[in-house]
């Protein structure tokens, strides 16, 4: 490792300018931003985050699917080749730092190596690529952690670049329009490092300020579609109505229900439901569920999802509708890189930060990336453990202490020409 008085610290001014520039692109004025993918405000980040990349001479790439890419050849052309990062597109009205905070520290600790690199004269052994991912957090496109898994292969292209928007706007044409359609031979790294904020409180209860991710749970999400009649909500008889809506409730409560039955640990949800024709004087005729499971165990999974198709006629039946599973896209359980994990912990102890080691209940795009290099998200806490909101909130200096984690990390692996079996033991 490059040596300094101490263990290596970011340039923190640098890690804040950037944080607070791209929290100004589609920032809500309550705190928060509305950046959904491939929006306007979304393409106002990217094209931001371009411009640093260049201006400080890395290559930008941009794949097929959208997900960009900064790379900084520092050691040569065959030398392992480390990637960093995670997100710029948000939730609907959501918060500053799910995402935008990963891809700015990665750009701040590579910075920060390579500053350090310059100073004492000795050269760096690998090289560095910031990823920003294409449409992670599955609001405005579904599936989530589209464009990772693309790139990991686990999605079809087409498939991906087929996706619309409720109005109809197709992943596919908004590429075009916002000038992300890309034909770039993507990077192809050793391993993926992603920072990310906790988005529950369990740091917070614990003290802790680092947490790496040993396991993610896996996840089902399951489209259901109910058909009804549309009719007049006044003169129609009730006992003539067929109301898709009446439907749809009767399985949401189903959906709940589950968790009370499974014999592991089932999260449950139904956050967003479609209806047709959407008047307050009208029988709906159609309501589309998107409901989700997520579980640490895949027996817990195939149960509930199983347990869900099953009930559905009779659900139905209560409100003399239809309903189908129409879609399920499924996500597996699995670990993230020991080797990784046990760096994150070796570089919180030079540090001297209090750290614990967690599940990631969340999709992150580390968790695509997974299925085919050696990956990690690393957590930092969040304030009364808010996410996917507005008031989401981390305080500067556990934004900071993470992104030193991070330099530590790469720092070490660095020194180790790459290899993560010797990382954590170079000194």
């Amino acid at each position: 490792m490059i040596k300094s008085d101490g263990p290596l610290r970011i340039n923190a001014e640098l890690f804040k300018e950037l944080m607070e520039k791209v929290s100004e692109f589609g920032a809500t004025g309550d705190g928060g931003v509305h950046r959904p993918a491939l929006t306007d405000a979304h393409k106002a980040a990217r094209d931001w985050l371009c411009t640093e990349f260049r201006k400080r001479g890395y290559r930008v790439l941009i794949d097929n699917i959208g997900n960009v890419f900064g790379q900084i050849d520092l050691a040569g052309p065959d030398a392992p080749l480390v990637m960093v990062g995670s997100h710029l597109d948000s939730q609907p009205h959501g918060g500053r730092f799910d995402g935008a905070y990963g891809v700015t520290a990665a750009l701040a600790a590579v910075e920060s190596w390579r500053d350090s690199a310059k100073h004492t004269g000795e050269r760096p052994r690998c090289n560095f690529v910031v990823a920003d991912w294409m449409n992670e957090e599955g609001a405005r496109f579904q599936p989530s952690l589209l464009g990772s898994s693309v790139y990991a292969g686990t999605v079809d292209r087409d498939f991906a670049l087929s996706r619309t928007d409720m109005t109809g706007l197709s992943v596919e044409a908004e590429l075009q329009r916002t000038g992300y359609m890309g034909s770039d031979t993507p990077p192809q790294p050793d391993c993926f490092i992603e920072f990310h904020i906790e988005g529950d409180d369990k740091m917070e209860a614990s003290g802790a300020k680092i947490a790496p991710f040993v396991r993610h749970w896996g996840a089902s999400k399951v489209r259901i579609e109910v058909t009804g009649e549309q009719n007049h909500t006044g003169p129609t008889p009730m006992e003539d109505r067929h109301d898709a809506v009446l439907g749809a409730a009767y399985i949401i409560a189903k959906v709940k229900e589950l968790t009370n039955d499974a014999t592991d640990t089932l999260y449950t949800s139904v956050a967003r439901l479609d209806v047709f024709p959407n008047s307050p004087n009208i029988v709906p005729g159609k309501a589309v569920l998107f409901a989700e499971l997520r579980a640490p165990e895949l027996d817990v999974l195939k149960w509930a999802e199983a347990e869900l198709r099953s009930s559905l006629p009779a659900l139905a039946a209560r409100a003399s509708v239809g309903a189908e599973i129409v879609s399920v896209e499924r996500r597996p359980a699995g670990k993230f890189d020991a080797r990784l994990v046990a760096l994150c912990e070796r570089a919180a102890d030079d540090l001297g930060l209090q750290r614990m080691q967690l599940d990631t209940i969340a999709g992150h795009d580390g968790v695509a990336l997974n299925a085919i290099i050696p990956s990690i998200v690393v957590a930092v806490p969040s304030v009364n453990g808010v996410i996917h909101r507005y008031d989401e909130f981390t305080a500067s200096d556990d934004l900071v202490a993470g992104a030193n984690v991070l330099l530590q990390m790469i720092a070490r692996i660095d020194a180790a020409h790459g290899s993560l079996d010797d990382a954590g033991e170079t000194a």
